[in-house]
């Protein structure tokens, strides 16, 4: 018996095979058969993060400045923050607002916000205050996460 994780990896590389062929990926991708629980972030990312130093992010800045960050950091860092979402209260289900441009902090929590099973509601950091407290409100949001600029 596979383990869910081999399931998304068969039906993934499946897809890879006919990345060129759109007709043919539509025509003969069949959904992996998931049973039970399947956390992306954990029963996939993490799994292929394991002792993996290569590249997951790669930020380049305006000025060419890099952030390169390997698949096992990744991991790593999106734990500590999930540890700490945690012990905020962020649990299951929990609607998490993510209020940041791309940098590193943005991943990171996108990582640790879904291994916790919280829903990751992405949002410009342009929004003004009534637009904010709108999504807040509507999305039923318990917790936003943004930089300190923007905390206001």
């Amino acid at each position: 018996m596979s383990s869910n994780t081999d399931l998304y990896r068969d039906a993934r590389d499946q897809l890879v095979d006919v990345i060129s062929d759109y007709d043919k990926a539509v025509a003969t991708f069949r959904w992996p058969a998931i049973t039970g629980s399947f956390n992306w972030a954990i029963d996939w990312f993490d799994v292929i993060a394991q002792d993996n130093h290569r590249p997951a992010l790669w930020i380049v800045e305006q000025d060419g400045s890099e952030t390169k960050l390997s698949f096992a950091e990744m991991a790593q860092r999106s734990d500590l923050v999930a540890t700490w979402l945690q012990s905020l209260g962020v649990g299951k289900g929990d609607r998490v607002i993510l209020m940041l441009g791309n940098q590193v902090e943005l991943w990171e929590s996108m990582l640790a916000v879904a291994k916790l099973g919280a829903v990751v509601m992405p949002t410009t950091g342009a929004l003004g205050t009534a637009d904010l407290a709108d999504r807040i409100e509507r999305g039923g949001a318990r917790f936003v996460i943004a930089n300190a600029a923007d905390a206001g």
